[in-house]
């Protein structure tokens, strides 16, 4: 069985994509993948493309998506840390990583940003393989 996640922030530009990136990459066996935003940006940031180039994944076909995008019924939510913004999607397990947006700051933020998410995107698949969700 594959567990269905989302993760959601604002933009859709940065932090989930970031996410579904890894997730996609680490844990296609357990997770079906997603990502959207509240209000999506028009494209997903070039220095979050450039931090998972610097660790050989691409995330650059990858794109701001509409919560009507993603399925209308989740097995998890990861929200990125945006707040009262952040929408309320049906879900069974629902989880908000806190992180900060690096959208304005220089590239070793976003190194750093991209470098926790990878560290909670490998905890999360640990737990769908072990079953614990």
């Amino acid at each position: 069985m594959k567990y269905k996640v989302a993760f959601v922030c604002i933009g859709n530009s940065c932090r989930s994509q970031i996410a579904e990136g890894f997730a996609r990459e680490y844990g296609s066996d357990v997770l079906e993948v997603y990502s959207a935003g509240t209000n999506p940006a028009d494209q997903v940031k070039p220095n979050a493309v450039k931090a998972m180039e610097e660790v050989g994944i691409d995330i650059s076909g990858q794109y701001p998506k509409l919560l009507e995008d993603i399925p209308a019924e989740l097995d998890i939510l990861i929200t990125m840390g945006c707040g009262v913004e952040c929408p309320y999607v049906p879900c069974k397990v629902r989880e908000d990583w806190g992180l900060d947006d690096p959208v304005s700051k220089p590239m070793n933020i976003f190194r750093e940003t991209r470098d926790v998410i990878e560290g909670k995107v490998k905890e999360l698949i640990e737990k769908a393989r072990e079953g614990n969700i």
